[in-house]
């Protein structure tokens, strides 16, 4: 059997090779107390070196850090072998071998406060009794779960995911081939991915050729920040298969789902999408080939994407060559921005189907090769015509939202200027740098990271190492100098070239007023206010910190105090940058939708969030 793996910030362990702990961050004999020293030889100034940076400074002692250096400089590949060792004395976002398969099957199981389990194969053949999931991998940082082949075959089976997962970091769940030849039996996701940040989920054959089982997805991933969820070939060949996508993805920020060959060649089966995707910010939804050659299946979609942002979804050869299918679209896509939806192939080739729009919603719609009988479009509500639109296009630039207060004019920065403040919380997971010394001996190469760290593809953390390398490997902007810096080391030199000897790096204090609106206080512009130079440098998803550092030219950079609007009382002290010069910048960038007019017509300003950094000439005054 293939070896299943999962993530998450490794814990100090047992090393498999000689390594001893460094005690202090003020022994000197540690590699956080050579980056100082390296620091203080490549900046002129004295000034303090701020605890949000130093914090992120590798923990390894000179002995350890010499020894991985050594097994990287042979071969980078080695570092494999010792990987448990390494991330936990280094502090790096690691993988490991999941725990062996849990392959008996009590009637009844109890799986409260689990975490990170390999459940292949579970409660196959499982006749009657109850499953639960409740609280599980509740607040991991990365936790990868595998159900792969779980409760196939079973008779009357229920199971319960309440509460699975809830404020998970890079969460990667993966349900192939779940519930696969099942008869009965009830499937609860309630509050499934709640507050997750970037949720990765695979629904792969779920419930493929089962008879009579339902599953509810209630509250599922509601309020996650991003995410792909694939539910490919889910009910395929199912015979009376309930499914009730009921509040799913509600308040989400960025949510793709795909629903590739679902409910395929399926019998009566029935599906609700109740408030699927409400007040999301763009969701982007694919129903490829969905309840292709049913036979009196029901799928209703009410009150779906209401009052989102945005948002685009495509319904590709959906319910296409089936026969007496029924769709209902009550109230669908009734967005605070109209996003874009595409019916291709729609119901083409069914015979005696029932696909009703009543009160749809859609000024950007494509409905190419539909059906032309047995469709009823009741109240289909298009602005800009009573017709069915058929070429709609979305302007660029438009029916966009950005996050209040996220970009502000440098006037809103004095005193008494009551303003939104955005979420400026790092939603990144922990990790530190690692010495130079052994970070430029890793090649900076996606396929050699994912290989190295043991990290499985097709997971979130795999595509977002390829993300992040891809947007190190971008040519710079036109004026733009930049760099992703793997070291501390990298990062302090690239400063210094930039700008000079005499730097310091600043960045808001805390999160205090995300979220919230806020009262700005006494407000102070660097370097006398003087537009000036700056390196901003941006936390990327990485098994080890790596930072994307760009220059900044033509800024000023201002320090504020940040208020409670009631109390008066001081929060906060933030950071903020504004660009004098955005003449170069794209016309659809949210500042401009938020602010505008357009480039090169105002400046833009905004807060340095929590984990981000900026690091300007130092402040003299």
């Amino acid at each position: 059997m293939a070896a299943i793996f999962f993530f998450f910030l490794l814990p100090l362990s047992t090393a498999t090779i000689p390594v001893t702990l460094a005690k202090s961050s003020a022994n000197p004999f540690t590699e956080k107390a050579a980056l100082i020293r390296y620091w203080n030889r490549k900046v002129s100034n004295n000034l303090p070196h701020p605890s949000f940076i130093v914090s992120k400074l590798t923990p390894l002692s000179a002995v350890d850090a010499s020894i991985f250096s050594t097994i990287a400089a042979v071969d980078p590949s080695n570092l494999s072998t010792h990987l448990a060792s390494f991330c936990a004395l280094a502090a790096l976002l690691c993988s490991s071998d999941l725990t062996p398969s849990l392959s008996t099957h009590p009637a009844d199981s109890d799986f409260t406060k689990y975490e990170n389990r390999n459940f292949t194969n579970y409660g196959n053949e499982a006749a009657g009794g109850l499953s639960s999931f409740k609280n599980y991998s509740d607040g991991l940082n990365v936790p990868f779960d595998t159900f792969r082949r779980y409760g196939r075959n079973s008779a009357g089976h229920d199971d319960s995911f309440s509460f699975y997962s809830p404020d998970g970091n890079v969460v990667t769940a993966n349900f192939t081939s779940y519930g696969s030849s099942t008869a009965g039996g009830i499937d609860n996701f309630a509050s499934y991915d709640h507050s997750s940040n970037v949720p990765d989920l695979g629904f792969a054959n779920y419930a493929a050729e089962g008879n009579g089982r339902a599953a509810g997805f209630s509250l599922y991933s509601g309020d996650a920040n991003s995410g792909d969820q694939s539910f490919s070939g889910y009910g395929k060949n199912g015979n009376g298969v309930i499914t009730a996508f009921a509040s799913y993805g509600n308040n989400s920020n960025v949510i793709g789902s795909r629903f590739a060959n679902y409910g395929e060649d399926g019998n009566v089966n029935n599906d609700t999408f109740a408030s699927y995707g409400d007040n999301g910010n763009m969701p982007e939804n694919s129903f490829r080939s969905y309840g292709s050659g049913t036979n009196a299946g029901t799928d209703k979609f009410t009150s779906y994407r209401d009052q989102s942002n945005v948002g685009d979804d495509s319904f590709a050869s959906y319910v296409k060559g089936g026969n007496d299918a029924t769709a209902e679209f009550n109230k669908y896509g009734k967005s605070f921005n109209q996003g874009s939806d595409v019916f291709k192939g729609y119901g083409e080739g069914s015979g005696n189907d029932h696909i009703n729009f009543k009160s749809y919603f859609g000024d950007n719609t494509t409905f190419k090769a539909y059906a032309k009988t047995g469709i009823d479009f009741k109240s289909y509500h298009n602005s800009s015509s009573s017709q069915i639109s058929t070429s709609a296009v979305m302007r660029p630039g438009m029916n966009r939202w950005v996050e209040p207060g996220k970009f502000f004019r440098e006037s809103s920065l004095k005193k008494g200027t009551v303003m939104p403040m955005p979420d400026i919380r790092d939603r990144m997971p922990p990790r530190s740098f690692l010495p130079r010394s052994i970070a430029g001996k890793i090649p900076f190469s996606a396929a050699d990271v994912v290989g190295i760290f043991k990290i499985p593809l097709g997971t979130a953390m795999a595509r977002a190492v390829y993300s992040t390398v891809g947007d190190c490997e971008r040519s710079p902007s036109r004026g733009e100098s930049k760099r992703c810096a793997a070291s501390a080391e990298d990062m302090i030199d690239f400063a210094v070239s930039v700008l000079g000897s005499d730097v310091a790096v600043k960045s808001t204090k805390n999160t205090e007023g995300s979220n919230e609106n806020i009262l700005i206080g006494e407000v102070k512009g660097l370097n006398g206010g003087k537009v000036t130079s700056s390196v901003s440098c941006h936390q990327s998803l990485f098994p080890y910190l790596v930072y994307y550092c760009h220059s900044v030219p033509l800024v000023r950079v201002y320090e504020a105090e940040i208020m409670a609007v009631d109390s008066k009382k001081k929060i906060n002290q933030g950071i903020a940058i504004c660009h004098i010069d955005t003449s170069d910048w794209s016309p659809t960038h949210g500042a401009f939708v938020a602010l505008g007019p357009g480039p090169g017509k105002i400046e833009v300003c905004h807060w340095i969030f929590e984990g981000d950094m900026t690091w300007t000439i130092a402040d003299r005054l």
